[in-house]
């Protein structure tokens, strides 16, 4: 994970009025016009896209179809080449327009030689927060986690365990905008099932959801809106049913693959 900068909350909860004064802007995230090339390969051709505050919005694509480098965009872990992202009406650019998010990467790895509990208040610490062992247990158990991983070494842990490592740290952050890369990687049925809840707990609570996905179904139970990209642009915005009706088909899947032909 790359954390963005400190922040003085303690957890998701207590967020509610600090949310108020520092992320006023009913835009969480904002992408206009923006184009990125690796080589001579348009990677992403003029995007346009916008994620509501208080929403969870989930990008759905095939692999290669831009979802991670759009991400990165976002994060500034890479140079866009036309266009501008706002986050919060801040520029991306700017370190400050990142202190209200957390992200977790697709491809995550933490410190192998890190116990799991070393590994969570190394991160609470870099995002300003406190986890008290309590506070980590509970989490374990939201995500279906056994206690005895805080004391196992990371490198010792499962794919599955290290991905439920990673989202207790974003969650531990406790920040109003939660940036997911394919979040639900390496996890089992009952796993996706208990951090689905967990994110639209965090939703009822006014955070803010931005996730890439190939699993559609997640996007349909979740998500308030999706966005379907494709050859680096923007095919469809808005809820998964407005895909469905838009595609007329039996299922999102088949909406989708309808969008992308």
């Amino acid at each position: 994970m790359v954390p963005p900068g400190p922040t003085r909350e303690p957890c998701m909860r207590h967020h509610a009025s600090e949310r108020g004064r520092q992320a006023p802007h009913p835009k969480a995230i904002e992408f206009s016009g923006v184009c990125k090339r690796i080589g001579r390969h348009p990677v992403l051709a003029d995007l346009s896209l916008e994620i509501r505050a208080g929403e969870v919005f989930a990008l759905a694509g095939i692999n290669g179809a831009g979802k991670t480098t759009c991400i990165k965009c976002l994060l500034d872990l890479c140079h866009v080449d036309a266009g501008r992202i706002e986050i919060f009406g801040q520029p991306a650019s700017t370190p400050e327009s990142r202190r209200p998010l957390v992200y977790l990467p697709e491809r995550f790895l933490p410190p192998h030689h890190l116990r799991g509990h070393e590994f969570l208040e190394f991160m609470a610490k870099m995002h300003g927060v406190e986890p008290g062992a309590d506070r980590q247990r509970e989490l374990l158990a939201a995500l279906d986690l056994a206690p005895s991983v805080l004391d196992k070494p990371v490198r010792n842990c499962s794919k599955g365990m290290v991905q439920k490592l990673g989202l207790a740290a974003c969650f531990l952050a406790g920040k109003s905008l939660l940036v997911l890369d394919e979040p639900m990687s390496g996890l089992d049925p009952k796993a996706r099932l208990l951090v689905k809840r967990y994110l639209a707990g965090l939703r009822a609570g006014g955070a803010t959801v931005f996730f890439s996905t190939h699993l559609l179904a997640d996007a349909g139970e979740l998500c308030d809106r999706m966005g379907v990209l494709h050859d680096g642009a923007i095919r469809f915005a808005g809820p998964p049913a407005q895909l469905r009706r838009q595609f007329p088909s039996a299922t999102l899947e088949d909406a989708w693959l309808a969008c992308i032909s």
